[in-house]
């Protein structure tokens, strides 16, 4: 039924009930005023406000990437609208479906330089799928159904919709059965490709398949274990590609790239062919491309036309969805056993695992994330910043299924975890949602600490605290004769013979009273959280912390000098890797 006289700001809510859209996260101000006036009156929107425009692109990215659904923000023009940019930016990047609303100034004003005015559309056009400045009520419903389309489309990513103040208070009548979310129907492979396919994998010997980001936003996890234990083929991931294949699965070799397993970067590049399903073949999964996989055929799967062939030629590159490749392939498998590419393999997983030295005395990171991982059965949604800790969450955590590492993985933006575990604890409200993060990307967002209360988001953070920026200081340690470039955040007291430096020969108090405490900063806003110093207290804590209702924060003292190994050097190869301390 016709909805008569509704301003645009109704009209823009009304679509979004329509959308399926059930939260968003938005921060008003004086361009968006009447979208949150209309956002009041919804009673099947739930408005999460954060603390920060940020960190609320960040919480819609993280409710996207958990949920698999479009996440939605929303901001005033001008410095609410900029705010958006580092959200957006990583939604692109990890191509995660977003709708960003931005409210803009009048029509008449555009272009004027008056009060809170940015082009939010020019400066967002490198890094959105695509974008809308209304102009024009009557076209106000159709761009707002596009906006989700495109969205979640094909490859998915972010798309902007700016809506100036006058649309927004301009009257128009509401159709809301024109309003549905449509997405466009499964790109279907080309029946010559799935048979140069089935070709290239019978006459291999070493085959390697390779699973990205692609297969998880297409829902395809399921049909590529499948594909992998019908053909028989050991599988490596993408960084973004985690959780697709269970970490613990028999035919999985986990992650490759830079920090990933030495048997993942051995089998993909000594393959005869390499397959890879929905991956971009990004620099740090190839190192040098022109060396990456020299000697092995290659099949790259991507819905995006524009990588294949972009980072490295492929000898069969296969338009389609990754899904209806794959449902192809199993409908007819050919199982092969391929004896001594597999022993080789079973000695790669055998001598190289994730591992890491232990020195009496100290809690180490990684030490920390493994516990996390069996105190919570390997089930938990685990969201890193981005730094060492996002790798050794990656390296150490048990993943068991897709969706459950939720990372800034292209953009790699600190201050990302804090507000996209609160986006994902949104989107999954029965899961254990845990923000692991270093002491560094904690600062950039830690604002969202109010989000969370007041939200009643029961998110659990544990802040790896090494006071370092400890990725750029590892690289100093290995490539610039360890001088630091700005990389120490701590201040030790006069008379520590550390300096600068967590020695790990205290308990750390002489180093804690000069540094950001965590747990002092948490509880003021009405958040319980503990310290620990020493391996022997971390069991109790984190046991401590996953019984506790609401949000709970440990601020974990790690010795900055433990390093994310292994490493590919910057434009190295995989013979260069370098896996002791």
């Amino acid at each position: 039924m016709l909805e008569k006289g509704l301003k645009g700001s109704e009209i823009t809510i009304r679509c979004l009930e329509q959308l399926g859209v059930d939260t968003v996260f938005a921060y008003p101000g004086g361009q968006a005023i009447e979208l949150h006036q209309a956002l009041s009156r919804s009673s099947k929107i739930r408005v999460i406000l954060p603390r920060h425009e940020q960190g609320g692109a960040f919480a819609a990215v993280g409710y996207a990437r958990a949920s698999g659904k479009v996440g939605v923000a929303m901001a005033t023009s001008g410095p609410g609208a900029t705010n958006l940019v580092s959200g957006i930016a990583d939604a692109y990047m990890d191509s995660v479906p977003t709708v960003f609303i931005t409210g803009q100034v009048s029509t008449r004003f555009i272009g004027k330089n008056v009060f809170q005015e940015t082009d939010i559309i020019g400066v967002t056009r490198p890094i959105v799928k695509h974008s809308f400045l209304v102009l024009d009520i009557s076209e106000l419903a159709d761009i707002m159904t596009r906006a989700f389309e495109i969205a979640a489309s094909g490859r998915p990513g972010p798309v902007v919709v700016d809506i100036p103040k006058n649309i927004q208070q301009s009257v128009w009548d509401f159709d809301p059965e024109s309003v549905y979310f449509r997405t466009a129907a499964p790109l279907a492979p080309q029946a010559n490709d799935i048979a140069a396919f089935r070709k290239m994998l019978a006459q291999s010997e070493r085959p390697c398949l390779c699973l990205g980001g692609g297969v998880i936003s297409s829902g395809a996890a399921a049909e590529a274990v499948e594909f992998a234990e019908k053909f028989n083929l050991p599988v490596v991931t993408t960084l973004m590609g985690i959780g697709a294949i269970p970490d613990d699965h028999p035919l999985s070799l986990q992650w490759l790239g830079m920090h990933g397993t030495v048997g993942a970067n051995y089998a993909a590049n000594e393959s005869d062919l390499f397959i890879s399903l929905g991956a971009r073949f990004d620099d740090r999964v190839t190192g040098n491309a022109e060396k990456f996989a020299r000697n092995s055929k290659i099949i790259h799967v991507d819905i995006d036309d524009s990588e294949i062939n972009k980072n490295k030629v492929a000898d069969l590159g296969i338009l389609a969805d990754v899904k209806e490749v794959l449902k192809e392939m199993n409908s007819a498998p050919e199982f092969k056993e391929r004896k001594e590419w597999f022993e080789k393999i079973r000695i790669w997983k055998k001598d190289h695992p994730f591992s890491y030295k232990e020195v009496p005395g100290r809690l180490h990171a990684q030490y920390v994330i493994k516990t996390l991982s069996e105190m919570t059965g390997g089930n938990a949604v685990i969201v890193p910043g981005v730094g060492q800790h996002q790798m050794w969450s990656a390296q150490f955590y048990d993943f068991q299924y897709p969706r459950q590492l939720l990372t800034s993985g292209g953009l790699g933006a600190m201050g990302f975890g804090l507000p996209a575990a609160m986006g994902a604890k949104a989107a999954l409200p029965g899961k254990t949602v845990i923000n692991i993060d270093g002491d560094g990307s904690f600062q950039m967002n830690i604002q969202e600490l109010g989000t969370l209360v007041v939200e009643e988001l029961d998110v659990k953070m544990v802040v790896i605290n090494n006071m370092h920026l400890g990725m750029v200081a590892q690289w100093e340690d290995l490539f610039y004769n360890h001088r630091r470039g700005n990389t120490v955040l701590g201040r030790a007291k006069g008379g520590c013979p550390a300096r600068q430096q967590q020695c790990g020969e205290c308990d750390g108090t002489a180093c804690s009273s000069a540094y950001p405490d965590f747990v002092t900063i948490a509880s003021g806003y009405g958040i319980p959280g503990r310290h620990v110093w020493k391996k022997e207290e971390l069991e109790e804590a984190v046991n401590e912390m996953l019984n506790t209702p609401g949000p709970f924060i440990l601020d974990v003292h790690t010795p900055y000098e433990c390093a994310v190994l292994p490493i590919i050097p910057p434009g190295g190869d995989y013979t260069q890797i370098i896996t002791a301390e």
